[in-house]
């Protein structure tokens, strides 16, 4: 089990940019694999990135393909979404998620991860 909390997230004009962070407790984060869910007002969570434990693989969600970065620093602990080019349409609240991975493999199913952090607000204005 890890804990995760995440943070960077805010309100930020169209066309601007956020990195949110996700730190996460624990000895053997390198052995999770890590993904990064969204939920906007009256919608359903959604998938969003996802990084293998090692950070060598990667993949995007098509709306934030080309646009977001998901990276990992193993020896922080802390996974990391970089939001260029935003959009209104990608306000929501962002959640961190961590699954204890076997294989060097992304893991993009909601209900794959076993450990989810609070969410941080990201606004986008137009």
């Amino acid at each position: 089990q890890v804990q995760l909390a995440e943070s960077g997230g805010g309100l930020v004009q169209a066309g601007g940019s956020l990195r949110l962070s996700c730190a996460a407790s624990g000895r053997t984060f390198g052995n999770y694999a890590m993904g990064w869910f969204r939920q906007a007002p009256g919608k359903e969570r959604e998938f969003v990135a996802a990084a293998s434990w090692s950070g060598i693989r990667t993949y995007f969600a098509d709306s934030v393909k080309d646009r977001f970065t998901i990276s990992r620093d193993n020896a922080k602990n802390t996974v990391y979404l970089q939001m260029n080019s935003l959009k209104p349409e990608d306000t929501a609240v962002y959640y961190c998620a961590a699954v204890r991975s076997w294989s060097d493999y992304v893991v993009t199913t909601e209900n794959e991860y076993a450990n989810w952090g609070q969410g941080t607000q990201v606004t986008v204005s137009s």
